[in-house]
């Protein structure tokens, strides 16, 4: 399901107070959109992928902690490709690299950003370095 409402007048501090409430309840993917509303006012949508049975707990967080009057919300399909994780020795500690396949074809592969970021702080070292030791060691 997809639930979606747009809000014109709330303190966008108040959105990264939110985005932890929406996880916790059950969200899969949570994203905000600027967009312009009536009368030219720039406005944001939060649009939020969950399943059907965490719908209601997560409207009533968006009635409570915004100052939404409405939400929409339908029906979507997902499609997702196959994904599988591999680890790859760094000179400094193993990252994780997420596969992704369709019908047993590489069509992409990331290092895991927490385990990059990681080693970036530990090590004082670029995140772009340690993404590139990565993907230059990684073999399938």
């Amino acid at each position: 399901m997809m639930l979606e409402t747009n809000i014109d007048d709330m303190n966008p501090e108040f959105y990264s107070h939110l985005y932890p409430k929406l996880f916790e309840q059950g969200a899969l993917d949570v994203y905000l959109t600027n967009i312009m509303m009536k009368k030219n006012r720039p406005a944001v949508k939060i649009s939020i992928l969950a399943k059907a049975e965490d719908v209601e707990e997560i409207a009533n967080t968006l009635f409570k902690e915004t100052t939404t009057l409405g939400i929409r919300k339908y029906e979507v399909e997902k499609e997702c490709l196959e994904r599988d994780f591999y680890e790859v020795e760094t000179k400094w500690s193993p990252v994780t690299v997420k596969v992704a396949k369709k019908e047993g074809k590489v069509i992409n592969y990331a290092p895991e950003y927490d385990d990059c970021q990681s080693i970036a702080e530990k090590f004082d070292v670029p995140l772009k370095e340690v993404y590139q030791v990565v993907k230059d060691n990684f073999e399938i």
